[in-house]
């Protein structure tokens, strides 16, 4: 499918193209809990002029006059096919940096291994449950589903001792090995990883703060597909943007303005449940036709409304006003839902089916929500919903008792941002 050039994102070095390279054997310090966190240092400032210059995507149009329907049609798809994903592209790109914790199925969280935490946390009697994270994410504008990135997870220390940290683990995943991936401008994602020859699947959701592009959480829930498909558990990361990309090479330290938060408060479950209703739906869907590595991505097109009824069944609360939800959806399907409350009576959610029939197909929503009381759909205010819808066919599993067609995995994803009515 012919694509648009366009310019590249103005990165401060030449690691941008592509950076496949193996990273660098470590990186910089990480501060502990305990740590008072200084203003931010300039290596990790972010003037909003720096963001925005980062930010900016121009492409390149042809001159050239098409001199048929077909061409015209043909270029005009292509060109905003790339822009679409030169926008998330943008958005995604740079330093995630954070923290983030393992919970189990059940939401709670899961320590850190002994041999890792200081001998002086033991003695004091703290519970370690967060890491220190970094995320440096790279997605190449010109080239759609050329995306990766690498999960580096930092020892903790004692105090602020920059020359004391040390890379735990450091894992790298390009988007070209997910099952499943569906993006949305505004640096939104979520991906269907699969894990190892057991039929095992990572769900991750991507959730970007609506008020800020700045701001994100991932979630990534593992399922143990087969007879009775189960969730195994729940990592959470909360993150920030710290700059563009430079392959992790440099931490804020003390300056880094995300906290542990593994041991916080957990999220009121009724804060989420209730009545939906949905408005101005626009969505993508692909056919069988479309190259198999790039046909698992989503492309925009208008979409119906729907109304959606959230209860507690599956439904389990976490800190940072997140809940995840696995639970059973129609015949021979299970859900994976995420959400983040974000206060005022908005949310954002995100939502993922697998299924054992479906065909190839994919749609991104961008719609409205309100929800009301289920004895008056009256009330309501407007607000923001994107909606992913995702669906790959994929035979991950042998047919199930009483699933009489063949196996097939569908990945549905809704990532919703709504303002609820107070009760």
């Amino acid at each position: 499918m012919p694509l648009l050039s366009t310019q590249l994102l103005p990165f401060p070095d030449a690691r941008h193209h592509h950076a496949l390279l193996p990273p660098p054997a470590c990186a910089a310090p990480l501060p502990s809990t305990s740590c008072v966190r200084p203003l931010l240092s300039p290596l990790r400032s972010r003037q909003s002029s720096a963001r925005t210059r980062l930010r900016v995507i121009t492409p390149e149009t042809s001159s050239t006059v098409a001199t048929d329907a077909s061409t015209a049609g043909a270029q005009s798809g292509s060109a905003d096919n790339t822009n679409k994903w030169a926008a998330f592209a943008a958005r995604v790109s740079g330093e995630w940096d954070g923290f983030g914790a393992d919970f189990t199925a059940a939401g709670d969280a899961v320590e850190l291994p002994e041999n890792v935490v200081p001998e002086a946390f033991r003695e004091w009697g703290v519970q370690v449950l967060d890491w220190q994270t970094q995320c440096p994410t790279l997605a190449d504008p010109t080239a759609p589903c050329a995306l990766h990135y690498r999960l580096v997870r930092l020892l903790p220390t004692v105090g602020c001792e920059a020359d004391a940290a040390t890379v735990h683990t450091s894992h790298r995943r390009h988007a070209s090995s997910a099952s499943a991936f569906a993006y949305a401008a505004g640096g939104s994602y979520v991906a269907a990883w699969p894990r190892g020859p057991a039929p095992v699947l990572e769900v991750e959701h991507c959730v970007v703060r609506p008020d800020t592009a700045e701001v994100r959480v991932r979630v990534v829930q593992t399922v143990a597909l087969g007879k009775e498909p189960r969730l195994r558990g729940i990592k959470v990361f909360s993150e920030q943007w710290y700059g563009p990309f430079r392959n992790g090479e440099q931490l804020g330290g003390c300056a880094l303005r995300e906290t542990a938060f593994a041991a916080g408060e957990k999220l009121d479950v009724s804060e989420v449940l209730g009545q939906w209703e949905t408005t101005d739906v626009v969505a993508a869907r692909f056919s069988d036709e479309l190259d198999p590595e790039t046909g698992k991505f989503a492309e925009l097109s208008p979409d119906e409304p729907s109304k959606l009824l959230r209860d507690a069944d599956g439904v389990v609360a976490l800190p940072k006003k997140l809940w995840s939800a696995f639970k059973e959806h129609g015949y021979c399907e299970f859900l994976c839902e995420v959400g983040w409350a974000l206060g005022g009576g908005s949310a954002v959610t995100s939502r993922c089916v697998l299924s054992k029939d479906g065909d190839v197909k994919a749609s991104v929503s961008d719609f409205q929500q309100t929800k009301t009381p289920l004895s008056d759909f009256s009330r309501g205010s407007e607000t923001n919903l994107l909606r992913l819808l995702l669906s790959r066919r994929r035979s991950l599993l042998p047919t199930s008792p009483g699933c009489r067609r063949e196996p097939d995995f569908t990945c549905q994803l809704i990532h919703i941002q709504v303002r609820k009515d107070s009760m």
